[in-house]
């Protein structure tokens, strides 16, 4: 009924407010990006996976937005038995009593590569080893011209009456879902609504590299440049309410023949009370184009 395409911490800040104000909260579906994952000592790290699976679980660690409080270094090893990365997915999903379907974007390995001044870095080398603090020159997914998307995540977006994009870094954590063979087609051809919600405040990123990324890449450091690369499919994007201002520049972004609309809310999520209120937002602007998605009472 609802899908929300996502990354890591922005992504499921939004989706764990989503699922609880829906009335039914197996009815969303999460495609979250996998072109972050790598191994480490022989083990298959799937990060966005992980931050989406803990914080709906009420697990993830408040004070750094990722990882599992207080946790051990434990590891499973069911990919190593052969199975997809989907169906792991699932039995972390089932045996953290979630409810909401969470699916990776592939099960075929995809890898971001950033093009820094001091050479190609692989996506956790550039961002956790050295801090996102080089200038990035070009995003690269390395896999993706044999990678398709599992057929579970085709069919979310093909079966979806609204389908939200998240608040998540566009280049690294939304553009490789887009980037899938035929996926951005599916999108397109999807009866779903579309929504897009802008990962900018006031010209920043509430956390992560966008901004320097977005323009490392020759691109404004704007929401219409991130409608830019969803202009294909969107059928509304959702403004900050800071930045009310430049609603005539986002909406002229859009594709060409195909009015854009564009929506205002706080999209600041401080809390969870703040992951619920834009939830409920998000909901109210579908219901306003007649897709009504049931919810809980206030």
């Amino acid at each position: 009924m609802l899908t929300v395409l996502c990354g890591g911490v922005g992504g499921a800040k939004l989706v764990a407010g989503i699922a609880a104000v829906l009335a039914d909260p197996s009815a969303l579906t999460v495609i979250v990006n996998t072109a972050d994952d790598w191994q480490h000592l022989g083990l298959h790290i799937s990060p966005d996976v992980d931050t989406v699976l803990y914080t709906l679980a009420g697990l993830a660690g408040r004070e750094r937005g990722w990882g599992i409080e207080g946790d051990t270094w434990a590891a499973l090893e069911m990919l190593r038995e052969g199975r997809r990365l989907t169906e792991v997915t699932h039995r972390l999903r089932e045996a953290l009593r979630i409810a909401p379907v969470v699916l990776p974007m592939s099960d075929d390995r995809v890898a971001t590569v950033v093009r820094t001044p001091a050479g190609r870095l692989a996506f956790q080398e550039y961002f956790v080893l050295r801090g996102a603090r080089d200038p990035v020159t070009a995003v690269e997914f390395e896999g993706l011209e044999r990678a398709r998307p599992s057929p579970e995540a085709v069919d979310a977006v093909r079966s979806a009456r609204l389908l939200i994009v998240a608040p998540s870094n566009p280049v690294v954590s939304i553009r490789p879902i887009l980037a899938l063979p035929g996926m951005e087609a599916a999108l397109a051809q999807s009866a779903a609504l579309r929504v897009a919600v802008t990962p900018l405040i006031r010209g920043e990123a509430v956390k992560g590299p966008t901004v320097e990324m977005l323009r490392g890449l020759g691109m404004d450091a704007a929401p219409h440049a991130v409608v830019a690369l969803y202009r294909t499919f969107l059928d509304v994007f959702v403004l900050d309410a800071r930045d009310r201002a430049l609603t005539g520049s986002v909406a002229g972004a859009g594709s060409p023949g195909r009015a854009l609309e564009v929506e205002c809310a706080d999209t600041l999520m401080p809390d969870d009370a703040g992951r619920r209120r834009l939830a409920r937002d998000l909901l109210a602007i579908a219901r306003a184009r007649g897709v009504e998605i049931p919810v809980r009472p206030e």
